[in-house]
């Protein structure tokens, strides 16, 4: 699975911002995809995951009933809805994806790895 995302961009504190993981390559079908992040200075971490076919949904505490993850199954892309945003969720955004349905928080777990894109936060 090769994963590609997109719509990051410069939002001010209180905002939204929708990024998108777009797939191509091996069947979409049967991964689960997440997102982790990173932000300078420190370390990679979970921010949520949506099983297949998109029953189950997980995420971070940090982010929990801010953000929501979303995949469209026929156009094969996830979604990252982030609403609420806040200074300290400035961190590149990547797209992972796992085989298997499940999603998990572990980044040891996912085997496909998009290049990110940055979200910026001001206060």
């Amino acid at each position: 699975v090769q994963l590609q995302a997109s719509g990051g961009g410069l939002v001010q504190a209180g905002g939204s911002l929708r990024v998108s993981c777009r797939t191509s390559g091996r069947s979409f079908d049967n991964n689960a995809i997440g997102w982790f992040r990173q932000a300078p200075g420190k370390e990679r971490e979970f921010v949520a995951a949506v099983s297949w076919p998109g029953t189950r949904t997980l995420y971070a505490n940090s982010v929990k009933g801010r953000f929501t993850i979303s995949r469209d199954n026929v156009l094969k892309t996830v979604a990252l809805q982030m609403d609420s945003l806040k200074p300290e969720d400035t961190a590149v955004y990547y797209c992972v994806g796992r085989t298997g349905n499940w999603p998990s928080s572990r980044a040891s777990e996912y085997e496909y790895w998009g290049q990110g894109t940055l979200v910026t936060v001001s206060s």
